[in-house]
C-alpha cells in the first residue's frame, strides 16, 4: 500500500504563524522548564492574542468540545463570545458532544447553547454533502476546529476534523485549525497502517496507529494526501512545543477529551490498550483507570508474571483485580494486569499491546475477539487477529507491518511543524 506524494508547494494551506521557538531542548519524558512552560501558547492563545485577526469580517462556527480551553480553564466558545474583536455564530459538536454530556457512541444532537444562545449543530456520524449541508445551513463563513486529540488513529476525533474539512470544501467554506499538543509526544510514528478496505470512523484513512503528530500537522497531511490539495486551510501553530513533549510540558489544565479518557497517563497507554475493545476482555471501562486496568472473570496472576518475562522497555504489569460498574463484567470481579509505565521516552504502546493480546490468548482459554470483528476495524486489518490466532509472537506481529510503517513514515516527515 503506497501513499500519494504531492509537492508541498502546490498548496493552498496556509501556516497563519510560526512554529516552536527556537533555542529550545529538554530531555524526553522529563517535565519543561518554567522558561519553556511560559513561552508554551496554543494555537487560540495565539490567535486571541492578535486580536482574532484571522477571523476578521467573517460569520465563525467552531467544532470543538470541554476540551477547547485557555490556560485559566475558561471554554473558548465563552471567550470568543465575549469578545468584542469575533463573530462567532455558531458551534458544531463532536461525539461526546460540545460540553461533554454523552457518553462513548452518543452525541447532545441539535439545541441552543444556555450559557451563551449559540446555536449547537450536531457532526456526529455525518460526513460528505450532508455534514456539508449542515455548514451551509449554519450561515457561517469560516470554520474553526480545536479539539484535543490524545495520538491514536481510532480516536474519532480526528477523523471529525478530516470529514470537517471535506465538508467545508464541498460547501465552500474557509477552515482554519488552531493547533493543540499532541499529549503523547510527537517523537515518531508507530504500529500498524490503515489498509483502505478497512475504513471506518475509527479510521478513514492510511495513517499509523500512533501517528505521532498535531491536529494541524494532520490537517495540512489530509489535505494534501488525501483530500486533493482543495481544501481552503489555514493553521494557527503553537509557540514553546517540542516533538518530545509530553502533556505535562504545556502547563494546560487536562479536560476529559473523552468520558473514558480521565488522565495523560490514559492516553499515553490508549494507542496499545484499547485493541482490547476488540476481544472479550475488559478494557477497564467501568473502572477508575480505564485502559490502563484489563481483565475478565478467570485470569489470575499468570499474565501479569508471563508479560514482565517479556521484559518490554518503560512498563511493568501487576496483578490486578477489578469490578467495573458498567460495560464488560459490570458489576463481577475480573482478574488481569495494572499497567505501570516507568519510562514514558522508551515506553511504546502498540508493541505492549500486542505483547497483551498474544500472552492473555496463551494465559487464558476463554481469550476470544467480538464477533464482529472490531479488532480489525482497530488496526486497520485482519493481520493482527490472524497472526495471533495462528500462534505469531509478539516479534513477529510488530514486524509485519515494518514496511508500510516506514512508508507512512516518510510521507508524515514532509508534513512535521515543530522540532
Amino acid at each position: 500500500m503506497q501513499l500519494s506524494r504531492r509537492n508541498l508547494l502546490a498548496t493552498a494551506t496556509l501556516a497563519a504563524v510560526p512554529a516552536a521557538s527556537p533555542g529550545e531542548s529538554a530531555s524526553p519524558g522529563v517535565a519543561a522548564s518554567p522558561r519553556h512552560r511560559e513561552s508554551f501558547r496554543t494555537g487560540f492563545e495565539r490567535l486571541a492574542a492578535d486580536g482574532y485577526r484571522l477571523l476578521h469580517g467573517q460569520k465563525v462556527g467552531i467544532v470543538t468540545n470541554p476540551t477547547g480551553i485557555t490556560r485559566d480553564a475558561r471554554h473558548i466558545v465563552d471567550a470568543m463570545h465575549a469578545s468584542p474583536l469575533v463573530r462567532l455564530t455558531a458551534v458544531f459538536g463532536p461525539e461526546h458532544g460540545f460540553r461533554g454530556t454523552a457518553q462513548a457512541g452518543g452525541s447532545e444532537g441539535r439545541y441552543d447553547d444556555p450559557e451563551t444562545g449559540l446555536p449547537v449543530y450536531d457532526t456526529y456520524l455525518k460526513s460528505g454533502q450532508p455534514l456539508a449541508d449542515v455548514f451551509t445551513a449554519s450561515g457561517v463563513d469560516t470554520i474553526v476546529f480545536d479539539i484535543q486529540d490524545v495520538g491514536a488513529r481510532f480516536y474519532t476525533y480526528i477523523w471529525t476534523l478530516y470529514d470537517c474539512m471535506e465538508a467545508a470544501r464541498l460547501a465552500g467554506k474557509r477552515f482554519v485549525v488552531l493547533d493543540r499538543p499532541n499529549p503523547v509526544t510527537g517523537r515518531e510514528a508507530q504500529g500498524p497502517v490503515l489498509h483502505k478496505e478497512f475504513a471506518t470512523f475509527v479510521g478513514r484513512q492510511p495513517i499509523a496507529q500512533a501517528h505521532g503528530m498535531t491536529v494541524a500537522e494532520l490537517a495540512r497531511l489530509f489535505d494534501k494526501e488525501f483530500l486533493g490539495g482543495s481544501v481552503p486551510l489555514e493553521t494557527v501553530l503553537m509557540t514553546g512545543w517540542r516533538r518530545t513533549d509530553f502533556y505535562d510540558a504545556s502547563a494546560l489544565p487536562w479536560v476529559p477529551p473523552s468520558p473514558n479518557m480521565p488522565t495523560p497517563d490514559t492516553a499515553l497507554v490508549y494507542s496499545g490498550t484499547c485493541m482490547f475493545e476488540g476481544t472479550n476482555l475488559s478494557e477497564g471501562r467501568g473502572t477508575t483507570r480505564p485502559f490502563e486496568l484489563l481483565g475478565a472473570e478467570g485470569i489470575d496472576g499468570r499474565w501479569a508474571a508471563a508479560a514482565n518475562a517479556l521484559g518490554l522497555p518503560g512498563v511493568r504489569f501487576r496483578e490486578a483485580y477489578f469490578a467495573p460498574t458498567f460495560s464488560k463484567f459490570e458489576g463481577k470481579t475480573a482478574g488481569g494486569v495494572q499497567i505501570h509505565v516507568t519510562d514514558r521516552a522508551a515506553y511504546d504502546p502498540v508493541r505492549t499491546g500486542i505483547a497483551l493480546l498474544v500472552t492473555a490468548r496463551e494465559v487464558w482459554d476463554g481469550f476470544a475477539w467480538r464477533s464482529d470483528d472490531w479488532i480489525d476495524k482497530l488496526t486497520g486489518s485482519d493481520r493482527v487477529r490472524t497472526m495471533i490466532d495462528a500462534g505469531a509472537d509478539t516479534d513477529e506481529v510488530t514486524g509485519a507491518w515494518r514496511q508500510e510503517l516506514a512508508a507512512f513514515r516518510r510521507i508524515r516527515e514532509e508534513y512535521l511543524l515543530y522540532r
